[in-house]
């Protein structure tokens, strides 16, 4: 039988498509590290989830054997409840990530132009590419600005042109950490034409405290075309059931629920998500935990010598230089994953995922066994 060609037989689009980059197989490190694993590469939520979540998630359980509710009716009910919107207003995902790139399968495609910020999520290049349209990276804002590597809305609003569809933006943004404020994303959703959808990814929204940010939910009443992402990944600490949703136009989430797969939320997942939602006390212990750490383990990097980005995340960008690789490398063998950033164009930077007080002083006494306290 003749070999098939499946990458020609393959849309445009798809054939120079490198997939989603994951970084280590962490599944295969574990088992080497028998439980002594320090994972601080993926941005996940090390205080855990509500106690409540795990229950609701567990007594879901017992109905595995049936369908979870196509509609995902109780957390619509309870999103709608915490934004004061219609359940009509909010979209479903299998995590954000399968909105971001079911945003792309309705709105862009050939002939058509994607913006997003250089330093941005990678799944945005990954929608744009896979639906065939174009991608537009504006650039960065620089190294010497305030507010280093963000998003330059100036520049992707200057983006714009007839041939634009979709601008993807996050704030805060990864992997920068970075954030702009709601002057600046006021000036700039008046510039966007009423044809071009916005996308604000607030994946990290929780963990703010700068009194300069605002959600672009605030916005969403004024400008039909701008939709808002969020999460139960990361604040929630729900990483593993895989539960995202977007507010937007009525009109604009019933074109997106006519690709959304069936059933695409499982069952666990939707009732931990209700779960979490009811217990806010946790998620502020959590939050405020996170952002303790987070300022602490700043300071501690800062004080060794590297570079650390300002973030309004539960991750640190951090810049070790020329040395990078090797501080990787020789961390990994330790047993302390941290994330590479060479894809995002900063091959001198990694980033660091805020831990708990216990993982942080691992990481620390690691990279002090590598270099020394001063860093060098």
């Amino acid at each position: 039988m003749t070999a098939v060609d499946f990458d020609a037989l393959a849309q445009t689009g798809i054939r120079s498509l490198r997939a989603y980059d994951p970084g280590h197989d962490l599944v295969a490190l574990r088992r080497e590290a028998e439980g002594l694993l320090t994972e601080l590469g993926s941005n996940e939520n090390s205080h855990g989830p509500s106690p409540k979540a795990i229950a609701a998630a567990r007594g879901a359980l017992d109905e595995a054997f049936r369908y979870p509710d196509p509609l995902g009716g109780d957390l619509k009910r309870a999103l709608a409840e915490k934004y004061r919107l219609a359940t009509s207003n909010i979209l479903l995902g299998n995590g954000s990530h399968e909105l971001l790139m079911q945003f792309a399968q309705v709105f862009a495609g050939p002939g058509v132009e994607v913006v997003a910020s250089r330093h941005g999520f990678a799944v945005y290049a990954l929608a744009a590419q896979a639906a065939g349209a174009s991608l537009v990276l504006a650039d960065s804002l620089p190294r010497d600005a305030a507010m280093p590597l963000g998003h330059d809305l100036t520049a992707m609003a200057a983006a714009i042109t007839e041939r634009t569809r979709l601008i993807y933006i996050a704030n805060p943004n990864n992997p920068t950490g970075t954030w702009f404020d709601a002057a600046a994303f006021d000036a700039f959703i008046q510039r966007v034409p009423d044809n071009v959808i916005v996308v604000v990814d607030e994946a990290y929204a929780e963990y703010v405290d700068a009194p300069e940010w605002r959600s672009a939910f605030d916005w969403l009443a004024a400008y039909p075309n701008l939709i808002v992402t969020c999460t139960f990944s990361k604040a929630h600490a729900l990483a593993g059931l895989r539960v995202g949703y977007a507010l937007g136009h009525v009109d604009a989430i019933a074109v997106m629920e006519r690709v959304r797969e069936s059933f695409n939320v499982n069952g666990p997942g939707l009732a931990a998500a209700v779960a979490s939602l009811a217990d806010a006390s946790h998620l502020r212990e959590s939050v405020d935990a996170t952002r303790r750490e987070r300022d602490a383990l700043r300071d501690a990097l800062a004080r060794r010598g590297w570079k650390v980005w300002p973030s309004q995340t539960n991750f640190l960008l951090v810049e070790f230089g020329a040395e990078t690789a090797d501080v990787e490398r020789r961390l990994l063998a330790q047993g302390v994953v941290l994330r590479p950033m060479g894809g995002y164009g900063l091959p001198q930077c990694l980033r660091i995922t805020v831990g708990t007080s216990i993982e942080n002083a691992r990481l620390l006494a690691a990279l002090d066994a590598i270099t020394g306290p001063a860093g060098g």
